[in-house]
């Protein structure tokens, strides 16, 4: 009989839930379930709106009953630095606030006035990025006070979903690790810089590695999906099940590819030094206490916010169809993808239009030269990114690994491919999905290590190359 995982692949944009299982001696995935995400607006702000989401968590695993296709194990990953925060009775206080909303604005500052900002990173290796929990929980502290007052608990969103599933509450290590207050030493928090921010100790909890078995369905869970599973800790950040799905064993740079581009190498140890951090890198936890040592990068999120806009303009173009018009542009424009005003601008085209006159480059009188100068823009930052990676290293890297959803753009491959003037292998699309189930599969026994499971992904799945041009 056939051994079904099941992988809820939550993003900022789209949720889906895929069934794993072996055929073959390869992995096999069916997407049984799709659904919309993103923050809305609420009492002035973005928040998530994770009762609607947790009902679409369940409306995909029902989905399995329906199919008589039961998943020995569940794992649940998501987008990092977000959080709720529960009350004694577990409950949720308050809203679960979007890394996007304007109340963490200002709030760098009230972090480095208590911690300055060289020793935060000396002491968490995390890039200082002004959403970072450790920011988002200072907003709490001076805006809404009431909020720690009342917790008890504190998870990020995929432990709040397991929570949800389990009624166990637990923090899973690479999404713990995006707060910018973990130890990546102790690989633990750190409960003396916790202190020193003002922050309640007693909410910062059990931290779990992927790999451990949460617990079965709650009882309530299990009434309403009409069947059990066990839940099981994947690197719940999406970023940390994409990086495992990275289709090879050689030290090699890697791009997961969405609305962010999270771009670097696997590290045995976090660099936490001076250059690193005037560099902006940053050391996420990764599965088996590897490191993610990256640079976060806007990524897709403009292309993204471009489609919208000329979807409600009435020209509904897919993405693969922007792309293709992108490639046949000429415009060499480029802007700094990660400059604060590409974060959430009233429109985006008009942002990027209004970057470029003030720098006098060409201005795109098109949506898809707008589009090339997003792509060209991306591959930039990318070679600039690699040259970083291989100063800090000492390592020469000629090829980069690019998964999950961006893999698809053909012409962002070729652009980078020629930009940074390496080879790109361009897949598997659905990594994060294919990197949660790889750790429940391991999990299980199907696969001895991480090595057998990322050999047996580059042989289950499409990698395109693209060669940059002589």
């Amino acid at each position: 009989m056939k051994t079904y995982y099941l992988a809820i692949d939550i993003g900022a944009s789209s949720g889906r839930h895929i069934l794993g299982s072996m055929e073959d001696g390869k992995m096999v995935l069916e997407e049984i379930y799709r659904f919309p995400n993103g923050m809305i607006e609420r009492d002035g702000h973005l928040v998530w709106d994770t009762e609607e989401l947790f009902r679409e968590v369940m409306a995909g695993i029902r989905k399995c009953k329906e199919l008589g296709k039961i998943p020995r194990y569940v794992g649940l990953d998501t987008w990092g630095v977000d959080y709720v925060l529960l009350n004694a009775d577990g409950e949720m206080i308050g809203p679960a606030y979007g890394y996007r909303d304007t109340r963490n604005d200002g709030m760098e500052e009230e972090v480095f006035s208590r911690v300055p900002e060289k020793e935060l990173y000396y002491r968490t290796g995390i890039q200082r990025i002004k959403f970072n929990t450790v920011f988002q929980l200072m907003a709490d502290r001076l805006q809404v006070p009431e909020r720690l007052e009342k917790a008890e608990t504190f998870l990020m969103i995929p432990d709040y979903f397991n929570y949800l599933l389990t009624g166990k509450a637990c923090v899973e290590y690479t999404a713990a690790s995006t707060t910018e207050l973990l130890d990546p030493e102790a690989k633990d928090w750190d409960r003396e810089l916790i202190r020193r921010l003002g922050y309640p100790e007693k909410i910062f909890g059990e931290i779990g590695l992927p790999g451990t078995v949460l617990g079965p369905f709650s009882e309530k869970t299990a009434e309403e999906a009409g069947f059990s599973s066990e839940v099981i800790l994947v690197a719940s950040h999406d970023t940390g099940s994409a990086v495992a799905a990275v289709p090879s064993n050689e030290d090699t740079v890697y791009i997961s590819s969405g609305t962010w581009s999270l771009m670097g190498v696997e590290r045995a140890e976090a660099d936490c030094s001076e250059k690193s951090r005037l560099l902006n890198f940053t050391n996420e936890g990764g599965y088996e206490y590897r490191f993610r040592y990256l640079k976060n990068i806007m990524g897709l999120w403009m292309i993204q916010s471009v489609r919208k806009e000329l979807k409600a303009q009435g020209l509904d173009l897919s993405y693969d169809e922007i792309c293709k018009g992108a490639a046949k542009e000429t415009i060499s424009s480029i802007v700094p993808v990660n400059d604060d005003r590409f974060m959430m601008p009233a429109s985006m085209i008009e942002e990027i239009k209004a970057c470029l006159r003030e720098s006098g480059q060409e201005v795109p009188e098109s949506p898809y030269a707008v589009a090339a100068v997003v792509y060209n823009s991306l591959a930039m930052c990318y070679k600039e990114t690699i040259e970083g990676i291989e100063e800090i290293t000492g390592k020469k890297y000629d090829h980069i690994n690019v998964v999950g959803g961006g893999s698809n753009a053909a012409y962002l491959n070729e652009v980078t491919a020629n930009t940074t003037g390496r080879t790109v292998y361009a897949g598997p699309g659905e990594a994060t999905a294919i990197g949660n189930m790889a750790v429940q599969m391991i999990r299980d026994g199907v696969f001895k290590s991480l090595s057998e499971a990322r050999r047996c992904i580059y042989d289950s799945f499409g990698i395109g190359v693209f060669r940059p041009e002589v």
